[in-house]
């Protein structure tokens, strides 16, 4: 099944944390520091895959996480890195961050890549903390942890030319009358349910990919039938072919016909109609008004359009219109998306925010500084705890407390941390 665009989760890995160990063997009663580092986490990485022509595999798969790192060893052995997960999409993938809806990639080819969260660090083990007055350090610093973010893929073909109009005009016959692509063809509306690509050959002129997108209907901008779904497939192409029925087979007015398709299009996206548009008359040999046709083709060409009568059905001029494409190509230089700066900060990096709150008898404070400072201490060790203390009035959480009423003995609960308040 055919799928265009999918909405994912992903998460770079936790870096794991530093140790705290020290050297023991025998005859050494007391050896130094050895604690390591811990490891790096694993990155999201995405990586176009060129056998992948569809995001439906995101269907059912939309959360993604790479290798947190791990823990330090002793005998300051680092912890292994995370590893980090590579995911595949197909060519001429768009990525964009969901909560700002800024495309901040653009993978074309096979190759491309884009690195979409970075993992956190490893914390330092034991043996950073050593100085000549502080020879026994019990403290090390805890891995950086990481942000998920939501991203959104959407799938533009990578062809040169798309065949645009209204359904059952013959885009399909055409395509296939001038390729070796093979959609399904048959006389009523939305044949085509999802785009077909075909490399035609014009000769001398050059090869060209072309793509069959399924046929446009009125209000298709605002998601009615199948227009809306595949609009996003015109945007990448260098040249539109508007194919229109001139046969009046079916009671409708050519003119008309292209009028409706081009006001979708720029409702969609305004700078669709300005992109290079030949104006294809098809089903000639059938028409029974040649009066029609040649108001049709005499409207276009006061428009400034390259127009042309073909039959896909009996390949009639379908050749000669193919080596023209080609030739207009040559001087078509190929579409380029803005791609912006990402920002995401992969890293959680915890704030200076912190409340404190009297439930009952017992004070409790809370906040990302909270966190950040527990996760900084060990309380096994005195040195740590006199950081503790220092970073708890440094930062206005013993004047915040003593503004909230308390008073020596009263208990102080930080998440799983509780004691004794004291002057």
């Amino acid at each position: 099944m055919f799928a265009d665009t999918a909405l994912i989760t992903v998460k770079a890995g936790n870096g794991g944390n530093g140790l705290v160990s020290f050297h023991r063997e025998k005859y050494v009663a007391a050896g130094g520091p050895d604690g390591g580092d811990g490891g790096h986490g694993g990155d999201i990485i995405l990586t176009v895959d060129p056998q992948m022509t569809t995001l439906y595999d995101f269907r059912h798969k939309r959360n993604y996480k790479a290798g947190n790192g791990e823990d330090g060893k002793a005998k300051k052995c680092f912890g292994k890195n995370g590893e980090s997960l590579y995911i595949k999409v197909p060519a001429g993938t768009l990525v964009k961050d969901a909560e700002s809806g800024k495309i901040i990639a653009d993978l074309k080819k096979a190759g491309d890549e884009f690195v979409a969260a970075r993992g956190g660090k490893g914390g330092f083990g034991n043996t950073h903390f050593a100085t000549p007055t502080r020879q026994v350090p019990k403290f090390a610093k805890p891995g950086q942890k990481t942000n998920e973010r939501e991203l959104i893929l959407e799938l533009k073909l990578l062809a040169d030319v798309g065949l645009v109009g209204f359904p059952n005009v013959g885009k399909s016959t055409l395509l296939s009358a001038v390729s070796s692509a093979r959609p399904k063809i048959a006389n009523y509306h939305f044949t085509t349910l999802e785009p077909n690509l075909g490399v035609v050959n014009a000769g001398d002129a050059g090869n060209f990919v072309m793509a069959d997108i399924p046929g446009i209907i009125e209000g298709a901008n605002t998601g009615i039938g199948l227009g809306h779904e595949f609009l996003r497939h015109i945007e990448r192409t260098r040249l539109l072919l508007h194919v229109v029925d001139v046969s009046g087979i079916e009671g409708r007015n050519p003119i008309e016909d292209f009028d409706i398709i081009c006001e979708e299009m720029e409702k969609f996206n305004p700078e669709l109609p300005k992109k290079p548009q030949i104006v294809i008359g098809n089903k000639v040999d059938i028409a029974y008004d040649d009066s029609v046709v040649k108001e049709f083709e005499e409207t276009m060409k006061s428009r400034g359009y390259e127009v042309y009568m073909i039959s896909a059905a009996a390949h009639k001029g379908t050749a000669d219109l193919m080596k023209i494409v080609a030739g207009m190509l040559k001087e078509i230089p190929v579409p380029e998306f803005d791609v912006e700066e990402d920002n995401f900060e992969s890293i959680k990096e915890l704030g200076d925010n912190f409340r404190v709150e009297k439930r009952g008898d017992e004070y409790y404070v809370e906040g990302e500084l909270i966190l950040k400072i527990i996760g900084s201490t060990n309380f096994e060790d005195y040195e740590s705890l006199q950081f503790f203390q220092n970073a708890l009035r440094s930062n206005g959480i013993i004047k915040a407390l003593e503004d909230a009423g308390i008073d020596e003995g009263d208990t102080v609960k930080m998440y799983d941390i509780e004691f004794d308040f004291v002057f």
